[in-house]
C-alpha cells in the first residue's frame, strides 16, 4: 500500500485486514494498534469491516445522507498521525482546545475531520499543495464560533 496516496481498495483492505487480525489478539504495527482504537470508537462500523465480501464494493454516497466508513476511519488516522508529531505546528493544542470546549476529544477530531476535509478539496480542486496555514485559520475559527 502506497503509505502517501493509497488507492480506494487499498485502504478498505487495511481496515478489513486489521479488523480480522485483531479479532485473534494478533500482533498489531505501532499504525495498526492507532487505526484499531479508531475503529473501536465507531461501532457503527464493526458490521461493515467485519464483513469484507459485502462491503468491499460497496459505495457510500454523501448526497443520500451516507458517511462512507472507510474515509471516515482514514481521516481519523490522519489527525492521529498529525497529533503524535504535532504537524502541523499548533493542531495539538487547537485540538486540545476543541476538545476543552466540546468535553469531547472525539468531538474535536471530528470538528477538525471538518476543517481538514475542506483543505483537502481546496488543494485537489485548485492543483495546489495543502495549505497547513488555512488549515489552523479554520481550526481557530471554529474555537471562535464554539462550533
Amino acid at each position: 500500500m502506497s503509505l502517501f496516496n493509497p488507492s480506494r481498495d487499498q485502504v478498505r483492505e487495511f481496515f478489513f485486514g486489521l479488523w480480522a487480525k485483531s479479532r485473534p489478539g494478533g500482533a498489531l504495527t505501532p499504525l495498526e494498534s492507532m487505526a484499531l482504537a479508531i475503529a473501536m470508537e465507531h461501532p457503527e462500523y464493526h458490521e461493515v469491516l467485519g464483513n469484507p465480501e459485502r462491503y468491499r464494493e460497496r459505495e457510500w454516497r454523501p448526497e443520500g445522507g451516507e458517511t462512507n466508513p472507510f474515509l471516515h476511519l482514514s481521516m481519523h488516522l490522519a489527525i492521529e498521525e498529525q497529533l503524535s508529531i504535532d504537524q502541523p505546528p499548533g493542531i495539538r493544542e487547537a485540538v486540545r482546545r476543541l476538545a476543552a470546549k466540546h468535553d469531547s476529544e472525539h468531538d474535536a477530531k471530528h470538528a477538525v475531520m471538518e476543517c481538514l476535509a475542506e483543505q483537502v478539496w481546496q488543494a485537489q480542486r485548485n492543483g495546489v499543495a495543502f495549505d497547513n496555514a488555512a488549515y489552523l485559520a479554520s481550526l481557530d475559527a471554529k474555537l471562535r464560533r464554539g462550533a
